[in-house]
């Protein structure tokens, strides 16, 4: 099957597209065109998807996913890593894994101390802001995620179409190889409309507004190669606070 390109959103009208359809595509070279470093201070990260260490926490059994965590605030202009701290959510938005504590090691400082890291953070944030002008801080969860098919199968998304439980995620395809599948579905939360796509181009980037629509990525299967992987970039943005236990 031929893969389904995604429906770009023009990088002059994300803010809006956001605000209709609760969902906004950015291609690769107009995510470069934010940031300062451009598209190579993006690729710049990339090796340290290399270095994720297992995700002990699967509670369906698989050895498929590998990651690290790491918890900033940005506020304007400024992007401040806070004290590394364990991931939590609820059961409501994470049937499989809600109401756990969980510790990943964090990103590691050659990842968060790039410019780019920051720039790219303030940048989001900033079209967050534009959709909540009242918040005057957003507190981000970032995610490095390998998925790999050393098993066979691997599962992007174990808890299924989900919502996380914040204000704004932001999805970046980091790369993917030697695989098929990982196909990207975003749904209407209140509604029967639903989106189907292949994120292919590194750096794509899939903006949500986490309180209108659910997401999910379909699992991935090896190719005639080994070493089949889909590497992403989670970061979440809320505003109030981090999740965390009552």
């Amino acid at each position: 099957m031929t893969p389904l390109t995604p429906p770009y959103t023009d990088p002059a009208n994300v803010e809006a597209a956001l605000r209709r359809d609760g969902y906004a595509i950015v291609s690769a070279p107009a995510l470069a065109s934010w940031l300062p470093q451009g598209l190579g201070g993006l690729q710049a990260l990339q090796p340290a998807w290399d270095e994720l260490p297992p995700d002990t926490y699967l509670r369906d059994g698989g050895r498929y996913r590998r990651r690290r965590h790491s918890c900033f605030v940005v506020e304007g202009t400024q992007v401040e890593i806070t004290p590394h701290r364990a991931h939590w959510q609820p059961l409501e938005y994470n049937a499989l894994h809600g109401g756990l504590e969980r510790s990943f090691a964090p990103i590691l400082p050659v990842v968060t101390q790039q410019p780019v890291w920051s720039a790219l953070l303030r940048r989001l944030g900033a079209v967050c802001s534009a959709l909540a002008p009242q918040v005057p801080r957003w507190y981000v969860e970032a995610h490095q995620f390998r998925i790999d098919t050393t098993d066979g199968i691997g599962r992007p998304t174990p808890e299924g179409a989900h919502r996380d439980g914040v204000d704004f995620v932001a999805v970046l395809l980091v790369g993917r190889r030697a695989i098929k599948g990982g196909e990207t579905r975003v749904f209407a939360a209140d509604g029967p409309y639903g989106l189907r796509f292949m994120m292919s181009e590194p750096w794509t980037l899939l903006l949500l507004d986490d309180a209108r629509v659910i997401h999910e990525t379909t699992p991935i299967q090896p190719l005639d190669e080994p070493d089949g992987h889909r590497d992403t970039l989670v970061l979440t943005f809320r505003a109030g606070g981090f999740q965390g236990p009552a």
